[in-house]
């Protein structure tokens, strides 16, 4: 059975996800090249339906592609999930086909909630922006981007 959590819609519950997203991200393999992210999937009654962080099996994975690589493409959940990035989900990469705001976009989950807005250190990051223009709830939290910032402080020296 996949772990419960509160439903997205209740209360403080994306504060719950999103600090779940930061322990995800404590997880990831260190990278001079790259953001630590956390990424948890979660169905409208709490259910988690994936979660990952990035280059948890692979070096090139980003937390999302992790995430959503372990949900049923087919669980009609989908439709009512929220996706939580410790990150904003990225809008370019060089390592796979898709950025992660074009894997976001081909499932039908409808929001999005991350905390720390992905600064321009390796690429111009329009993930959010891109997100809404397709339809998509999203959410930014920044007053929990601390613990991502934390976790990311090797790259902001």
């Amino acid at each position: 059975m996949s772990p419960v959590g509160p439903p997205p819609a209740d209360g403080d519950a994306d504060a719950h996800w999103l600090r779940r997203t930061v322990e995800l991200s404590r997880l990831c393999p260190a990278s001079d090249t790259a953001f630590s992210v956390g990424a948890v999937v979660v169905a409208a009654d709490g259910a988690v339906l994936g979660e990952g962080y990035s280059r948890r099996d692979d070096p090139h994975d980003h937390a999302e592609e992790v995430a959503l690589r372990e949900v049923d493409t087919a669980d009609p959940r989908l439709v009512g999930a929220t996706l939580y990035s410790s990150l904003e989900p990225c809008s370019a990469r060089a390592s796979r086909p898709l950025a992660c705001t074009g894997l976001i976009l081909t499932t039908p989950v409808p929001r999005v909630v991350f905390a720390w807005r992905e600064p321009a250190l390796f690429v111009d990051c329009d993930g959010a922006e891109r997100l809404a223009a397709a339809g998509r709830t999203v959410v930014e939290r920044p007053d929990l981007a601390a613990g991502v910032r934390e976790a990311n402080a090797h790259l902001m020296v």
